[in-house]
């Protein structure tokens, strides 16, 4: 068996005329939690909806466990989805159904299990996220951070062998993203898993995860360890994980210059 789960081979994807990811390499370990970082706009969650099959890249390859996804049947990709958790950026809740029917919902469509086990399954996953007291509650009484909790129990219902995180910390107070932060870590370790965590919030992300690439202009800026990264001398990447205002990423969105602006039509 490989040690590296996900393998993504110049890949190439366009929206209209503008171009997000240009011929973009990465190799994802089979155990760990990888962070793919860099501004906002630059195709992180897009990439997530790559490597799960939701969009087709326009040319390259993506291999999810040494299954090409976009060459699988719609009856293989179900199935290899199966073994994809996602939590989502706005947790994704079904809002008609309680905290306990949600972290069930998949128990429930993809398996036979009668109702004894789906309800000791659901007990336990809650119970690893804090959150097996409310357990009968319905996704409008809870605080964001508690729904981002209960999306995380429901994406490990299945046990799958790879967790997705899509932008985890985003709109959280401190004390929501240190839970999250820690219940990240944690599941990880406990189910020794791959994590892949998008996300722009650099402390947060850089403090748990074992491996990082940093994207920009559709391309991997550089990869490595936190601490390679956070000494790095690249001007790109010591701009972003230090939050410089000055660097390579420019100020001003491109224009042409501001008097031909002013004056144009006068």
């Amino acid at each position: 068996m490989s040690d590296i789960l996900v393998k993504i081979r110049d890949l190439h994807f366009s929206r209209g005329n503008r171009k997000i990811f240009d011929g973009l390499s990465m190799d994802i370990p089979r155990q760990g939690i990888t962070a793919i970082m860099g501004p906002s706009g630059t195709g992180k969650t897009t990439l997530l909806k790559l490597m799960g099959g939701q969009l087709r890249p326009d040319s390259g390859s993506v291999e999810v466990d040494g299954l090409n996804v976009h060459q699988l049947s719609t009856k293989k990709l179900f199935e290899l989805r199966k073994r994809m958790g996602m939590l989502f950026q706005s947790g994704a809740l079904l809002t008609d159904l309680t905290v306990f029917e949600n972290v069930a919902y998949p128990l429930r469509e993809h398996t036979q299990l009668n109702d004894a086990m789906i309800r000791h399954l659901v007990l336990l996953k809650l119970n690893a996220v804090g959150l097996r007291g409310a357990a009968e509650m319905s996704p409008s009484e809870l605080s964001g951070g508690m729904a981002r909790r209960v999306a995380l129990a429901r994406a490990i219902a299945l046990d799958p062998m790879m967790v997705m995180y899509d932008e985890p910390f985003t709109g959280q107070d401190p004390i929501s993203m240190g839970v999250l932060v820690s219940l990240i870590s944690e599941l990880n370790s406990a189910l020794n898993i791959c994590s892949i965590v998008v996300s722009h919030d650099v402390p947060e992300t850089m403090s748990i995860a074992d491996h990082v690439h940093i994207i920009s202009a559709g391309k991997v800026i550089e990869s490595g360890s936190p601490a390679s990264l956070e000494n790095s001398e690249s001007a790109w990447t010591h701009q972003f994980v230090h939050g410089d205002a000055d660097g390579p990423v420019p100020f001003h969105y491109p224009a042409k210059p501001l008097l031909d602006d002013l004056y144009t039509g006068s």
